[in-house]
Order: C-alpha cells, then sequence, then structure tokens
C-alpha cells in the first residue's frame, strides 16, 4: 500500500467492536459507531461529557458497581501508563423501545494509553467487547452463577493472551537491547583492519541472545595481535553483560601477558568471582607476524583452524583444557605454537557454526575444513560470507554465532 493515504479516523468510526477515546480528566474525546449502537446513547450525549456523569456510581446498582472497577482502571492507567484488562462487567442496558425496562448485559473492557512524545498519557483508548451472547449461550438451564462463572473463565483466559502478548513483546524487546549491548561491547570494524573479516550472526526465531563474542587486539612488542573467540552460557542481557566482562578483562590481559595460556589463567580468576561466567569456554591465539608462529590456548572452546596457503587444513587442538571456572582451584592453562606461511587464513568460531542436533562435532569440523579448503583462495570478507552461507541450516542457525577470519 505504499503511497496511500489511510484515513485513519474513518478506520476508527468503522471498527467492529465499542471503542471510545477518554482524555486523561477522563472525558469522552470521541467514540465509534459501535460505542454509540452498544450504549444505546446518542454521540451528542457522549462527547465533552465526565465519564462518570454518563455513568454514575452514586446508585447502588450493578451498574454503579461497573462504574467503580472502571474508575480504578482508569486511574491505573493514567498512574502507570500501561494497558489495563477489566474483569467481566455485568452492565444492563435501558430498552429503547420501553423506558424503565432494563436487559442484563455482560462487557469485556480493555484500556489502554495513547502516549506522547514525553511518554506521558494523552488519551486512553476505552475498548469494549460485549460478551452477553456467549455468557447466554454458555448458560446451564438459566443458572446465572454459572453463566457467570463461564464468563469469569473466558475473561480469565483472554487475561492470559494479553499477558502472553506482552511477555513475547518484553522478550523481543530484551532481545533487541542485548544484540544492541553486543554490538557496542564488539570491535568495531575499523579496529578490526583489513586483514581480517568479523561475523556476528544471532540465532533465527529465538526470543533471546546468547552470549558469543569476539575480540581482536594488538600486542605489545613487535608485529603481533590477539584474536579470540568465546561463548557464555546463558541466554538475554545478563549473557550479554558476563560476555563483556569477560571479552574486556582478556583484552587488558592479552595486552600484559606472556603468552595466551597465561591471559587465560588470569581471565580464570577473574571469572571465579563473576556471576554467570560459570562454564565459559574461550580460545585465544597470540600471532606473531615478525617469526610467522601462532601460540594458543582454549579453554574448552572447538578448535582454531590453520589454513595453509597450499590447502592443508591444522586445527591447533594442542593446548586444550577444561572452560573458565571448571576447577575449585585452577591451574596453569596449556599453551602450543605452530608456524605458517604469508598467505595462510586463521579462523576462529563459535559451536553454532559446526554443531547439530543429534550430529557428531567430527561431521561439523569436517565440513568446516572442506568449506575452507575449497574457498582458500578468497579474501577474508568473501570468504567469511561463503562460510556461513554453507555451514548454517538454509532457515538460519539454531544458536549464536560468531566468525572471525585472519589472513596471515
Amino acid at each position: 500500500m505504499a503511497g496511500t493515504t489511510i484515513d485513519f479516523e474513518a478506520v476508527y468510526r468503522a471498527l467492529p467492536g465499542m471503542v471510545a477515546l477518554l482524555t486523561p480528566d477522563l472525558v469522552f474525546a470521541d467514540v465509534n459507531e459501535a460505542y454509540v449502537s452498544g450504549t444505546g446513547r446518542s454521540r451528542e450525549s457522549l462527547l465533552g461529557r465526565y465519564v462518570f456523569d454518563v455513568f454514575p456510581e452514586s446508585v447502588n446498582s450493578p451498574a454503579a458497581q461497573h462504574s467503580h472497577q472502571l474508575r480504578a482502571s482508569l486511574l491505573r492507567v493514567l498512574a502507570s501508563g500501561e494497558r489495563d484488562a477489566m474483569a467481566l462487567q455485568r452492565y444492563d442496558v435501558e430498552s429503547p423501545e420501553h423506558s424503565g425496562s432494563w436487559h442484563e448485559h455482560y462487557w469485556s473492557p480493555v484500556n489502554s494509553p495513547v502516549l506522547g512524545p514525553d511518554g506521558r498519557v494523552r488519551l486512553i483508548v476505552h475498548r469494549v467487547e460485549e460478551v452477553t451472547e456467549f455468557v447466554r449461550a454458555r448458560g446451564l438451564g438459566g443458572d446465572t452463577a454459572g453463566r457467570v462463572l463461564e464468563a469469569e473463565l473466558y475473561t480469565r483466559a483472554r487475561e492470559l493472551q494479553e499477558l502472553n502478548n506482552r511477555l513475547r513483546e518484553a522478550h523481543a524487546r530484551e532481545r533487541e537491547v542485548a544484540l544492541v549491548l553486543q554490538k557496542a561491547m564488539l570491535p568495531a570494524n575499523r579496529q578490526v583492519g583489513h586483514r581480517a573479516a568479523v561475523r556476528y550472526r544471532p540465532a533465527v526465531g529465538a526470543l533471546n541472545v546468547c552470549g558469543d563474542w569476539y575480540d581482536l587486539v594488538d600486542l605489545v612488542g613487535g608485529h603481533r595481535i590477539g584474536v579470540s573467540v568465546g561463548d557464555v552460557v546463558g541466554h538475554g542481557l545478563e549473557a550479554a553483560g558476563v560476555m563483556g566482562q569477560l571479552r574486556s578483562a582478556l583484552s587488558a590481559a592479552s595486552r600484559v601477558a606472556d603468552g595466551p595460556a597465561q591471559a587465560l589463567n588470569v581471565l580464570g580468576r577473574y571469572a571465579n568471582v563473576v556471576d554467570g561466567a560459570e562454564s565459559a569456554t574461550v580460545v585465544t591465539t597470540f600471532i606473531d607476524f615478525d617469526r610467522n608462529s601462532i601460540t594458543y590456548s582454549s579453554a574448552g572452546h572447538p578448535p582454531p583452524v590453520l589454513l595453509h596457503d597450499d590447502g592443508r587444513v591444522e586445527f591447533l587442538d594442542r593446548a586444550t583444557d577444561p572452560p573458565l571456572d571448571a576447577r575449585p582451584d585452577p591451574r596453569p592453562r596449556p599453551e602450543a605454537s605452530t608456524v605458517f606461511s604469508p598467505g595462510a587464513t586463521l579462523v576462529l568460531y563459535t559451536d553454532g557454526l559446526i554443531e547439530r542436533r543429534r550430529e557428531d562435532i567430527d561431521v561439523g569440523l569436517r565440513r568446516l575444513a572442506e568449506s575452507l579448503r575449497r574457498h582458500r583462495t578468497l579474501d577474508p570478507e568473501p570468504l567469511a560470507d561463503t562460510v556461513l552461507r554453507e555451514l548454517l541450516p538454509p532457515g538460519g542457525a539454531t544458536d549464536d554465532t560468531a566468525l572471525v577470519v585472519v589472513r596471515l
């Protein structure tokens, strides 16, 4: 409908449900045709009038009880700025043909705020669904108590549905915030440089975001860089926060450590005092371009892959240890080294890239090795995209995935 102008006023008036707009002073600002018809009052008798002049609270009747509950709901909306679903209401309507003749009606009201730019409530959308026919249809031999019970069940079911909607919205907001937080804490492209490509792919369809992360840091002394990838157990903002703490701690430790094992030793001690860091995995590599060597250490993480320029694939798996905070008394981490020729490629990743349900992890490792070997002539950026395209499922990954490709 690009370019189509929508008359929202006409849409509002044509809504099949009963809808009224109230000011913060609880005065009718507008009503739609269904509201006029459902209440049996003319539009002119409603607009500009105080709600409780129209629906008095002073009479001791079901109508008065409805008005008391309506006032409480509207005041909650004004105070909280959030939607409020009322319990089922009985409000009898006078017959337009016979004055003084009242008919039993049941209503299911919901009050929703319309917020201004300052976050204050500017209008209240008072939406009412009449469920009289539902109550009557579910009645048991004219038993009013039975009808009310059925109607209450209807109301509770509707409130549960609205609660589920709110939970989905809250999870979606948390996911968005966690993604923004992760993006803010991970290195920007300008920090990575032309030698490397980095990718982060959140799991498709997941309400929560995991704590996968990567880091690239310039090391002191010579032409050296540190490249790390890690994975925090857990989901959402908590995992993203732990991820940020561990990444920052490892980045600082790497700048002063003698090697990757010592950096992980420091990180392990730090993880002991960080709630949520239990069983986090990480692998870190120190790349020395002057000596064409890579020194590495792993805390329970899948092994980095060194793709040599002749197509040979080497998994860096000779310095693997348990995850962070896995031992009550931390011990020094192992460390190993290997050499490379200029033009080789180093690949670090998280388990979302290689793991599949009901499949041995070795199958995923072989799939990664074959993909890298086939496309070894590609530069880091297209190579990263190609690996993700070939290894992640067509519908998207079921787990978050971080990937770092470094041309050596």
